[in-house]
């Protein structure tokens, strides 16, 4: 969890001077949703964004049920 903390700071909020509590949260939830999980690419998904190794994932689970029947 650590790690992720200084990830989101030092990739994101030291940009920012945050006034309080309200901006700060929506900037973190902008963060996450507009490129933590979308475009930020993760060695233990493959070196795709989570959201990418998902629609992979659920991809191919949805063509093997269909070839199981």
């Amino acid at each position: 969890m650590e790690s992720f903390h200084s990830i989101v700071k030092r990739e994101w909020l030291n940009r920012f001077k945050i006034r309080d509590y309200k901006q700060a949260y929506r900037s973190i939830f902008e963060y996450l949703e507009a490129f933590y999980n979308t475009k930020r690419i993760y060695s233990h998904c493959d070196f795709m964004s989570p959201d990418e190794f998902e629609r992979v994932y659920k991809r191919a689970h949805i063509k093997a049920e269909l070839r199981a029947g």
